[in-house]
């Protein structure tokens, strides 16, 4: 009888492993990694751009900018290429079901407008731009820029590197073993902005000048598209905030040249992306108890 009640008492977890069932390939379920790949388009607010030196202190009030996107399609089918236009990746996890956290990087770029009618306010040394004749002390002065005389911007990536978490719902799906899904995704995130900076001021033209130059905030809406319970399409709109404590504007490690700037953007992208599933069981929910 002992020896009964010991063969039992062993032979009890191999029986619960053997009742194990299947769990369903849902894509908001836990453990479901996924990642994606698409391309963007974005838009900025007006904003007030602060220029400092050793020898000016200046800000532009009412500053318009946009984006740049690429018009080769060799840069979308190319793999040697594809990081040139405006991409958006991320990698992520559902570390419970429905909601995920995960990693993305936002190649955006930034340009101000030609012929931007603005304010300008603050100090410039006498001598130091001969090209625009800027000398002296300004209060709102109206001014236009000229871009082959002053011109910002971030063409070579104003990259928004950023962690966020996100809610998906499943709404529909349909077909034999489901091989068609739509969900929702709404999301928060929050990261680092890193910055290549082209700068022309005072006679100099500085291309892709590299700092950490501030922090995005951001809420992300999307709907996504899923085939075959693996391959997904995904629309989404991304709207916050960014924050440009300090963006180095010359190279010139032995004296301070930065601008400092806030705005919003709002940014819509289209994005393919493949889920995998790491925990195909259900973790013996269905075993029985003894």
């Amino acid at each position: 009888m002992k020896i009964l009640i010991v063969a039992i008492l062993i032979a009890i977890p191999f029986l619960s492993e053997g009742q194990k069932k299947s769990k369903e390939k849902i894509s908001y379920a836990k453990g479901t990694v996924f990642g994606y790949w698409g391309y963007n388009r974005t838009a900025y607010t007006k904003s007030t751009m602060r220029f400092i030196g050793p020898d000016y202190d200046f800000s532009l009030v009412g500053v318009r900018a946009g984006d740049n996107p690429s018009t080769d399609i060799s840069h979308y089918v190319d793999p040697k290429k594809i990081t040139v236009p405006q991409f958006n990746g991320r990698i992520g996890y559902y570390f419970k079901d429905h909601w995920s956290i995960s990693l993305c990087y936002d190649h955006l770029k930034y340009l101000i407008n030609d012929g931007n009618q603005v304010k300008l306010y603050g100090h410039i040394d006498p001598g130091v731009d001969t090209s625009t004749n800027l000398s002296g002390d300004y209060d709102g002065q109206d001014w236009v820029t000229d871009r082959e005389k002053f011109h910002y911007e971030n063409s070579n990536g104003l990259n928004f590197m950023r962690v966020d978490v996100t809610r998906t719902d499943q709404w529909l799906t349909f077909g034999k073993n489901k091989w068609f899904g739509f969900s929702s995704n709404v999301g928060l995130s929050a990261g680092a902005l890193l910055t290549f900076n082209d700068f022309r001021f005072a006679g100099n033209n500085d291309m892709a000048t590299v700092s950490i130059s501030g922090y995005g905030l951001s809420v992300t809406s999307g709907l996504r598209f899923e085939f075959f319970k693996h391959v997904f399409l995904q629309a989404n709109v991304n709207g916050g905030f960014h924050h440009l404590v300090k963006v180095k504007s010359r190279p010139d490690p032995s004296k301070q040249y930065y601008i400092k700037q806030k705005y919003g953007f709002i940014e819509g992208n289209v994005v393919l992306g493949l889920m995998f599933y790491i925990r195909s069981k259900n973790a013996c929910d269905s075993c029985p108890t003894w």
